[in-house]
């Protein structure tokens, strides 16, 4: 099969198309066919060797993608060859990849296999930051930072579904109007480098209720700055590539709760809930209910401009890598 494969870390440029062996299934493992998988921001970092956990040399990048079963473990029930599945695995940008058959979920026939690959990280990370990390209530006000990557636009889109009043700032017009489009009931532009100037105006000073950041750097401070008493702030990642340095005197002042969440981590550590809330959000893909902002595609061919794009933060929404045709 054909896979994109890094045989260095560094930039995006080391990319490198190869012919490897076809994996067979473990036990508990299905193979797909990938049809399409998608490009994450962390994608980028991995292959530079700046993730929080390594990887080991070579690999094959990518986390999340989408296709048709084609071979199924002999311990896994409820999955047949020929099912549309939509997976969470390492390995997405090849022409087949294995995964775990706890980390699928099936495709709905409406959706592509674009959109499932477009859904399954962004939707279901925004998803449990919403419900089970921040525990939002209709009402409530959310600012989301960064939003019109495509975790942004996940939580905007999934934020408005549950009823908040949500605010969303990003740095550029076209991810405004995105997040927009998603149901963002205030546009807030960081393009200037400040944020709380245009958050007052938007919803009042100390008024937000939640704050999702998958950014970092100094607007984690200035959105913690504008939240009420007993507000919830989620860290969500560090496309700023800056962590944030946060005045622990704010936190005690305002009575807020910080917590992180990475979703392979809280899969494993708190499993319960996010099977609840995987559950929860098939039901909400399957209803139609949810759609992926799809910015730009790019054949497996041009895996290396798709990473390039994603790193150069142009990408609006999420960015898909089509493997085979739909």
């Amino acid at each position: 099969m054909v896979a994109a494969r890094i045989h260095r870390t560094g930039s995006p440029e080391a990319v490198q198309l190869d012919t490897v062996p076809r994996p067979s299934p473990g036990l508990d493992e299905l193979l797909v066919a990938v049809h399409a998988a998608a490009v994450n921001f962390p994608d980028t970092l991995i292959i530079e060797g700046r993730y929080q956990t390594p990887t080991p040399l070579p690999f094959v990048p990518g986390h999340e993608a989408a296709g048709v079963v084609c071979a199924v473990g002999e311990q896994v029930t409820g999955w047949a060859v020929g099912d549309r599945a939509a997976v969470l695995a390492p390995g997405a940008f090849a022409e087949y990849v294995m995964a775990p058959a706890c980390a699928a979920v099936p495709v709905p026939p409406p959706v592509t296999f674009a959109e499932a690959a477009a859904t399954w990280v962004c939707h279901l990370t925004a998803y449990h930051a919403l419900r089970s990390v921040a525990e939002v209530n209709p009402g409530e006000t959310v600012l989301v930072l960064g939003a019109g990557g495509g975790l942004g636009l996940a939580a905007v889109e999934l934020a408005t579904l549950m009823g908040a009043t949500v605010v969303a700032a990003a740095s550029t017009p076209d991810k405004l109007a995105a997040a927009g489009s998603r149901g963002a009931t205030h546009l807030v532009d960081y393009s200037d480098g400040g944020l709380r100037a245009d958050l007052r105006a938007a919803v009042g000073a100390g008024a937000v209720d939640v704050v999702l950041d998958p950014v970092g750097g100094t607007l984690a401070e200035e959105a913690l700055r504008e939240m009420r008493w007993g507000g919830r702030f989620v860290t969500l990642g560090y496309a700023s590539d800056e962590i944030p340095r946060i005045p622990l005197n704010l936190v005690l002042l305002k009575g807020v709760t910080i917590k992180g969440l990475e979703v392979r981590t809280f899969a494993q550590r708190d499993p319960e809930r996010a099977a609840r809330d995987r559950a929860e959000f098939t039901d909400l893909w399957a209803s139609g209910r949810v759609h992926p902002l799809i910015g730009a595609t790019f054949p497996l061919s041009r895996a290396r401009e798709a990473l390039t794009f994603v790193a150069e933060r142009r990408a609006v929404g999420k960015t898909v890598i089509a493997v085979r045709p739909e």
